[in-house]
């Protein structure tokens, strides 16, 4: 490796600007509300230069797409119990507490208004579906390697994240046995 080259530190400056800009994101959705600040006003909050989010993330729906992937990655880790019931049921619960938490509306609206946003807001949009997907393809694949007869990916947003996103969308509770009970009806 030449004198140039840098190597990148997990938790180093990088990470600590990436979660300072992510808090500004999530901040300013808090106060203001989608679509209503700049990429200039997030820097602002995050004592960083407009140019290094665009560095990094190049659009503001591009970052916004990342705060959202990035804060439900590290709040529903994908769960490994042994059994395909076992794994769902940790995965539901896991983003049932996640979607009802302090900012879990906030990361289900800004999801939904990314994905009327242009060109940009439909490629973020994507890639979250892509992420949350990927994500359960693996714990599906788990499954079929134990010889259990799993679903597809499809089935388990349909039939388990759909109706949760729903209900807190539109206010309603959503409790274990609720959870629980799409779950059941998904095995």
């Amino acid at each position: 490796m030449n004198e140039r080259q840098r190597v990148r530190r997990p938790g180093g400056r990088s990470a600590r600007v990436g979660a300072e800009v992510h808090q500004a994101v999530i901040d300013l959705i808090n106060e203001r509300g989608y679509g209503n600040f700049t990429v200039g006003q997030v820097a602002a909050r995050a004592g960083v230069a407009d140019s290094s989010i665009y560095r990094r993330w190049g659009s503001l729906e591009t970052l916004l797409s990342d705060v959202v992937l990035t804060r439900l990655n590290a709040q529903s880790p994908m769960p490994d119990t042994g059994s395909l019931a076992g794994d769902l049921r940790t995965y539901a619960a896991n983003v049932a507490r996640e979607i009802t938490g302090p900012d879990g509306l906030l990361l289900v609206r800004l999801a939904v208004a990314l994905s009327s946003k242009g060109q940009q807001g439909l490629e973020a949009g994507e890639e979250l579906r892509a992420e949350r997907t990927r994500q359960l393809q693996s714990m599906l694949d788990r499954a079929r390697e134990r010889g259990e007869d799993a679903p597809d990916a499809l089935g388990v947003l349909d039939h388990i994240l759909a109706p949760m996103y729903i209900r807190v969308l539109f206010g309603m509770e959503i409790t274990p046995d609720y959870v629980d009970g799409l779950v059941d009806r998904m095995l």
